[in-house]
């Protein structure tokens, strides 16, 4: 005999327990599964620790999806204010930081704590190392098999991840649901994740690794950043470049502006006309890391001189080099590093009302699994609280 509840989520992470949470509170028998032992596993490594669970300043705009306008009925049903408003309720105390980033101010347990509170209701059950199989559609919703055992329910709740950090056991398996009931994918690739470079700015580069300097950078349909650019073994990290790789494709280029904050040129300028024996290096390592400076000139890119040998136009031409610092990534550190996934189940397939399948009545998605990525700084759990929380709703 199967065993029979009203909502299965699958995927015991941010969505799927906020799902759970909100259609056991509506009355609902809900069962959630998850593969692994334990649930939340990454909402424990967030933040270093901590958990940036949400921002003060969530918008749509925040959001990359192929259909820019689907995010904003779920972020008006479920705010990050409502969210706020659940970790007073359970007397989490949290800490601002940069850009209105919250970070719990003791531990990413406590958000799963919370979580698991919210789903301790008498219509709720969880299981863990479930392996989830022979999914079909029947007259009344859904059957699958739960290791051996058969199950049936009514709606079900999709809540299965992106494909970044495979070491906490990330999976296609959402996306091959989505195909198996005939939705349509956007092509999935590695987001919020660190650029590798070719060979020779590798090699030029390596040796700067540990080095952070604030810059603006802009990919080639000119979205841009400013935060924190981090020379690395490997190539390019740092907040900034995280968040330039949501908008970046394989064989373009990114622009950085690395000095921000001056005008180089005029700088430059006043430092000649004050000091005109003084070198470019010396001159230069007062507004940068020296040993940038060192390699660019090895590179050949900057030529060391006293700064009455240049002229105006020498001038002009080296604040455009630093001001538009051009560089063409190899491509990316891939899943293992990535934050999030980009792409995903394409969101034309869903109601952005509920997040129900348009063509299969009962199947709901939430999360990570659809094509929608969060910019760094909490985005990214605020729309798993705000899909999780309108699927719930309706399952």
């Amino acid at each position: 005999m199967a065993e029979k509840f009203d909502v299965v989520v699958i995927g015991a992470g941010a969505a799927g327990l906020m799902c759970a949470a909100e259609a056991g509170k509506r009355g609902r028998s809900v069962l959630v599964v998850d593969h692994g032992k334990k649930p939340g596993r990454k909402i424990l490594i967030s933040g270093g620790g901590r958990c940036n669970f949400t921002n003060y300043d969530v918008a749509a705009n925040n959001y990359v999806c192929r259909n820019p306008h689907f995010v904003k009925s779920a972020l008006s049903q479920y705010t990050n204010w409502d969210f706020i408003s659940m970790i007073a309720k359970h007397g989490i105390t949290f800490e601002e930081r940069d850009h209105g980033q919250l970070f719990c101010e003791e531990s990413a347990k406590d958000i799963v704590a919370m979580l698991l509170a919210e789903c301790d209701l008498p219509t709720v059950q969880q299981r863990y190392q479930v392996d989830v199989h022979d999914l079909a559609k029947t007259e009344g919703g859904f059957s699958l098999k739960l290791n051996t055992e058969l199950v049936e329910c009514e709606s079900l709740v999709v809540a299965t991840g992106g494909l970044s950090m495979p070491k906490l056991g990330a999976t296609p398996f959402g996306y091959q649901i989505a195909e198996q009931f005939g939705l349509k994918m956007v092509p999935t690739t590695a987001g919020l994740v660190p650029f590798t470079l070719h060979k020779e700015d590798k090699d030029a580069f390596a040796e700067l690794s540990g080095i952070a300097v604030p810059a603006v950078v802009e990919a080639e349909d000119g979205t841009t950043f400013r935060e924190n650019l981090l020379f690395t073994h490997r190539g390019l990290s740092g907040p900034v470049i995280l968040q330039i790789s949501s908008y970046w494709t394989p064989g373009q280029k990114v622009t950085v502006d690395l000095l921000p904050d001056l005008e180089l040129a005029e700088t430059l300028s006043a430092m000649r006309d004050k000091h005109p024996n003084q070198s470019l290096k010396n001159s230069l390592s007062r507004l940068l890391p020296k040993r940038l400076i060192e390699v660019l000139i090895e590179r050949g890119d900057l030529v060391d001189k006293p700064l009455k040998q240049f002229n105006p136009k020498d001038i002009t031409v080296m604040a455009n080099y630093f001001h538009k610092w051009s560089i063409a990534p190899n491509g990316t550190e891939g899943y293992r590093t990535a934050e999030v996934t980009l792409g995903g189940v394409d969101t034309d397939e869903l109601s952005s009302k509920t997040m129900e399948a348009k063509q299969v009545p009962g199947l709901y998605f939430a999360g990570e699994v659809m094509d929608v990525s969060g910019w760094l700084g909490g985005y990214n759990f605020q729309w798993a609280w705000s899909s999780g929380f309108v699927a719930g709703q309706h399952a």
